[in-house]
């Protein structure tokens, strides 16, 4: 298997927090713990540096949905798979404007708008990036998730005053494979170092659920605790299984495998946000409350990540209010 090689930021000086050599196995050793000392762990390094009491609220948005050339396994967008999703054209700038407005006044203070490219052509970037100084000025944080960029279209995101570039490794090195052939593990390297190079932040994390093992979860968040500089936002998603996809018969995610898995991301990496990402609308409210407690601390807000379903606004809300926690501001 070739040597993966992270390149390293041009400001290492920037970094927001040291970046510490985690092995797969020291982070198999922290999920083979007993839970009530994996969980005690995580929410003490979680109280070291955040508020338990506070989640940090994004919306996700799809500005371009559908038809995207590679061949991600669980992914509903991939033109390669007899799904119920169409594809669309990118969205207008006004439009995605009025869904910001929306998402600020539900209490929102991230913005996160997607779209389903293997890179963005130039011409689209165009009006990505007016879009990302329309959502700026309207006070909230902004994220984008557009494929594989190169280093002169992450500068132009930056000097668009994008926040944050989503670009998930999805899982393990060594499982990848299994899951897409259509880019490399390195591609997507490449990709970080890119954000990374051009001052901004990472949001990057994993799927669980993906017919990986738990050596290989061990792997996923051994990678993302070892770059140059961790994520300053780990999303970790469970698998929404998606009829006509080839993930779309594999078995569920164990509801206490998967808080493992968050309280590993938080051990590892103490300053990012760890995010309940997908696969939160099939979770229970016991299990959700385990994932804050084992150390999560941001969610998507609203009713659809993307195209698969998200838990509803009521439901988090009261959620929310019965463990005693708020929306950070």
């Amino acid at each position: 298997m070739p040597v993966l090689t992270p390149r390293r930021p041009a400001n290492p000086q920037a970094a927001s927090s040291p970046s510490r050599e985690w092995t797969r196995r020291d982070v198999e050793e922290l999920l083979n713990l007993p839970f009530p000392e994996l969980v005690f762990q995580a929410q003490t390094v979680h109280r070291q540096h955040f508020d338990p009491r506070e989640v940090q609220i994004s919306t996700l948005l799809s500005i371009k949905t559908g038809g995207c050339p590679e061949d991600c396994a669980y992914c509903p967008q991939s033109a390669r798979y007899d799904t119920a999703v169409d594809a669309s054209r990118l969205m207008a700038v006004d439009a995605v404007l009025t869904e910001a407005r929306a998402a600020l006044a539900q209490g929102a203070s991230r913005f996160c708008m997607g779209a389903a490219w293997r890179s963005p052509k130039d011409h689209d970037l165009d009006t990505v990036c007016e879009m990302v100084e329309g959502v700026r000025a309207l006070g909230l944080e902004t994220c984008v998730t557009l494929g594989m960029l190169t280093g002169l279209q992450a500068r132009r995101l930056k000097a668009a005053g994008l926040d944050y570039y989503n670009h998930n490794l999805d899982t393990s090195p060594e499982h990848y494979g299994a899951v897409i052939t259509t880019r490399t593990y390195q591609d997507r390297l490449d990709t970080l170092s890119h954000v990374r190079d051009a001052g901004i932040h990472v949001c990057c994390g994993g799927i669980v659920g993906l017919g990986e093992d738990a050596a290989d979860r061990a792997g996923l968040i051994a990678t993302l605790a070892s770059l140059p500089r961790p994520p300053e936002s780990v999303p970790i998603n469970a698998l929404v299984r998606v009829e006509g996809t080839p993930l779309a018969d594999a078995p569920p995610v164990d509801a206490i495998d998967f808080v493992r898995v968050i309280a590993a991301a938080r051990i590892t990496m103490p300053t990012s946000f760890v995010r309940l990402s997908a696969g939160r609308e099939a979770m229970t409210d016991e299990a959700q409350a385990l994932c804050f407690l084992a150390g999560a601390n941001s969610i998507f807000y609203g009713p659809k990540l993307l195209t698969t379903p998200n838990a509803k606004q009521d439901r988090d809300r009261t959620l929310l209010a019965r463990l005693g926690m708020r929306a950070m501001a």
